[in-house]
């Protein structure tokens, strides 16, 4: 790992309810493996501080963590947590249930981030929809976010517009190689059958 991989950070955001899969999605198993243990292995692919955004109590074991300030607010209040305890100019946002991200997308975002130093966030729009938990963030964001947060608004892309994102369409992901269902999510248990059956998953 390089020096340059000492100017970011990574967060594991950790802490959702999980209410459609039924059981903590941080600890099941895909391919042998953790949805948290995959997480941290592949931010730790790009950053030598990663730290899990969640609760202490849970995963204390696994990591430094961090606790939402504004608790109950969704994923918005775990990247407000975040940038406010990191100490680094480019944060990756990552949620624990991005199975198919690779550390090799992880890196892109991280040089588009670092090669648009004027954004306050790299953020993919992919899907036909925004990707803002696997994103980087510049510490500056996280004061729209505490804005936000206490006017009671919880909508992280509407956020974008005014800190100034670099956005990065699916055309560029593409052209860099990328397969188009990195950002599928885990939710249900049925995602996960699914998911277990197929012959490439991201490692």
């Amino acid at each position: 790992m390089g020096t340059e991989s000492q100017e970011v950070a990574a967060f594991i955001l950790a802490g959702g309810k999980s209410t459609r899969m039924g059981t903590d999605k941080a600890f099941i198993t895909l391919d042998g493996r953790t949805l948290l243990a995959r997480a941290l292995d592949s931010a730790r692919s790009v950053a030598t501080d990663v730290q899990i955004v969640g609760d202490t109590e849970k995963f204390a074991a696994f990591g430094p963590v961090v606790e939402d300030i504004f608790r109950g607010c969704g994923p918005l209040g775990g990247i407000h947590a975040a940038l406010r305890a990191s100490r680094m100019n480019l944060n990756l946002i990552l949620a624990v249930d991005l199975p198919f991200v690779s550390p090799q997308l992880l890196q892109y975002l991280v040089t588009r981030a670092r090669n648009t130093p004027d954004a306050l966030v790299t953020v993919p729009h992919s899907r036909g929809g925004w990707q803002p938990l696997c994103a980087v963030y510049r510490p500056q964001f996280a004061d729209f976010a505490e804005n936000a947060l206490r006017k009671g608004r919880y909508k992280i892309d509407v956020l974008f517009d005014e800190s100034r994102a670099e956005v990065i369409e699916e055309g560029d992901f593409e052209s860099a190689g990328f397969p188009t269902n990195m950002f599928r999510n885990l939710n249900t248990p049925e995602e996960l059958a699914e998911a277990s059956q197929e012959p490439q998953v991201q490692k």
